[in-house]
């Protein structure tokens, strides 16, 4: 009994599976020209006549309805044929649809033009160029439905969803911007969470990223995708606040914390919303880089912990990301992150050495003698017991600033406020004569500092 059901089962299995190799390789074998060759020539050259005369009156006389009568002929005999019958199909139903006052009629027509689509899928998925089109066909099929069929949101979306799937960066503004509009359309009427709304705007918002940067020298493109990137901003922004989408991507996060593409997009995301300061972003990022680390996961984690003044886990984040860095620029900038750190620990000869190491990958920045200096001038009264030894940092502070300016213009201001302030805590000449010094001689700057500078007097 047991084998008789399993013939039976099997039997059926090779029958449906022959059944579909026999229809695919059906599709495949039917002549280009259908099976009557010579009529659907002369079919084709009639419709091609009429539409030709169609077009040139600028798409608005009566050859239309010579030009489909025998277009739908080659379409139903010969789907084969040429490509051209599908594009120029969509046009002409385009054109009926938009004529058409019959509500019944009208959905009729748009019938049609899905099928002259589907159609187009089956005997041209691919082009002229060999590569498939699948993509750019679904995105005209869903932008077309949804224009002339908005309640069919659900239908429209699912479309316009596959359409990106298959054509990611290369998608046709139109369909993002109608993808947008669906899943929207969709979370208001109820048959879709709010999250596809976040979820969708991710996936769109990174296309527009890639297309920016890709048409960045040319002004004509990069002007529409500015458009498109600003249509979709302001469709997103009612949702886009930091409670709607740590609401969303909370639960997500619960659910499946180690999932790194989720983690990648979590943080992505908040950070372009400017939700950085949320405990979400802060325990995603830190659960990514415990799964992915990188120099930037640790650069991001160093800063979030430095803002929670939490200096010692920040310390250990950043020289992470120290480390991991190859670009020099960014090397430098956690060396830095790092020498402001420890100065608030007032760890000064960590901090200073840190700043040094900045400045090996980044000479030309004059804040890291701002800063140095500032730490001079901060611990000057430690340094000393009397009214000389007490102010001689002040010395080895302005040489910073002095240094900070010459090397970088950008910073001048910022270190002539500084010399203007702390030259008023030079010793007077009368203490510098007491201690048996003369100005301009060289003085060495003990303490922690141990520096050789100038003796200066104050004004």
């Amino acid at each position: 009994m047991k084998k008789s059901i399993l013939f039976i089962g099997l039997a059926v299995f090779l029958g449906v599976l022959f059944s579909a190799q026999s229809q695919a390789q059906d599709k495949q074998q039917i002549p280009k020209y259908g099976k009557d060759s010579i009529k659907t020539l002369t079919k084709l050259s009639l419709y091609q006549e009429f539409y030709d005369q169609w077009e040139k009156e600028g798409y608005n006389n009566s050859s239309i309805n010579d030009a489909l009568k025998s277009w739908r002929w080659v379409f139903t005999n010969a789907p084969r044929a040429t490509e051209n019958l599908y594009i120029h199909g969509t046009k002409m139903y385009r054109y009926k649809i938009r004529k058409a006052d019959d509500k019944e009629r009208k959905a009729g027509l748009v019938d049609t033009l899905m099928q002259i689509y589907d159609q187009r899928l089956t005997y041209f998925p691919t082009g002229r160029n060999g590569r498939s089109q699948k993509g750019k066909i679904l995105g005209y099929k869903g932008v077309d439905l949804y224009q002339f069929m908005p309640e069919k949101v659900d239908k429209v979306y699912d479309i316009l969803d596959k359409s990106v799937e298959l054509r990611g960066a290369n998608s046709q503004s139109a369909v993002l911007v109608y993808y947008f509009r669906t899943a929207i359309q969709k979370y208001k009427n109820g048959t879709a969470e709010k999250s596809i709304i976040v979820e969708t705007y991710d996936k769109i918002s990174n296309i527009i990223d890639k297309n920016l940067e890709k048409y960045a020298d040319k002004k004509r493109y990069l002007a529409m995708w500015e458009n498109v990137q600003a249509n979709i901003e302001n469709s997103f922004e009612p949702y886009a606040t930091c409670e709607d989408l740590t609401g969303i991507y909370s639960q997500k996060f619960a659910a499946n914390p180690e999932d790194t593409e989720l983690l990648e997009k979590i943080t992505s995301m908040l950070d372009k919303k400017d939700c950085t300061d949320t405990d979400l972003f802060f325990e995603a990022t830190k659960k990514l880089h415990e799964l992915k680390p990188t120099a930037e996961s640790a650069k991001k984690m160093g800063r979030m912990l430095l803002e929670k003044n939490n200096h010692d886990e920040a310390i250990g984040y950043l020289k992470q990301s120290a480390k991991l860095f190859e670009d020099e620029v960014e090397k430098a900038g956690a060396f830095k992150m790092l020498s402001n750190i420890y100065s608030i620990k007032k760890e000064f000869t960590t901090a200073r050495s840190y700043a040094y190491k900045a400045l090996e990958y980044i000479p030309k920045d004059g804040s890291l003698y701002i800063m140095i200096g500032d730490m001079y001038a901060s611990t000057a009264k430690q340094c000393g017991s009397n009214d000389l030894t007490s102010k001689v940092a002040y010395w080895a502070a302005v040489d910073k600033y002095q240094k900070a300016k010459q090397i970088d213009p950008t910073v001048a201001d910022e270190a002539n406020q500084r010399i203007n302030t702390y030259k008023q805590y030079f010793p007077r000449k009368e203490t510098i004569f007491f201690h048996d010094l003369r100005e301009g001689e060289s003085y060495e700057v003990e303490c922690w500092i141990n520096e050789t500078t100038t003796v200066r007097a104050s004004n």
